[in-house]
């Protein structure tokens, strides 16, 4: 089980037929996406050709004109990642459709720059932290030491350096939480 978004995943794991299981979960991403009207045509959901091995599983969409993008990799294999990542987006689809949360809202919690890979490296090597760290405990504690070091209160405080320390701590948190 992982807490991802709010809500609580039940996780799998995959001994066998990987790459049949991670096709199976790419097509529901489109099936449940294309419920609330993205183009099958503009959905991007890269397959990895060894399901079984270690690797992030991405998705990406278009709707209303904006870049949409989730992914996860904190599970042991690609195909256990990619059916995280079908999980949340059913969900969150779900949510739409039942009127519990707004297109708008929904299209905001997704929506990411075609640089967002630029910024994550950038916020770890902020917190200098791996470039493939993926423990947000990690990140956190680094995070509160570094604000009670730079907060603008403190002798060694810097306003611009606790803004950017602010703005890499939420990049990596929307990717990892």
């Amino acid at each position: 089980m992982v807490k991802i978004k709010g809500h609580e995943i039940d996780t799998i794991i995959v001994k066998a037929a990987g790459n049949r299981r991670a096709m199976q979960f790419k097509n529901n991403i489109v099936t449940v996406l294309r419920r609330i009207g993205v183009n099958e045509n503009d959905i991007d959901i890269p397959l990895e050709r060894v399901a079984m091995k270690k690797a992030k599983a991405s998705a990406t969409w278009y709707i209303s004109d904006h870049r949409m993008h989730y992914s996860h990799n904190l599970q042991s294999k690609y195909v256990e990642n990619l059916h995280v990542l079908s999980r949340v987006i059913e969900i969150e689809v779900d949510r739409v459709l039942s009127e519990e949360k707004t297109l708008s809202d929904f299209i905001l919690e997704f929506k990411e720059d075609s640089d967002v890979y630029d910024k994550r490296k950038e916020a770890r090597d902020f917190f200098d932290c791996d470039h493939d760290e993926t423990d947000f405990e990690v990140i956190n504690k680094k995070y509160k030491l570094m604000a009670k070091e730079l907060h603008p209160d403190m002798p060694t405080g810097d306003t611009e350096k606790f803004k950017k320390l602010n703005i890499a701590h939420k990049i990596l948190k929307r990717e990892l939480t």
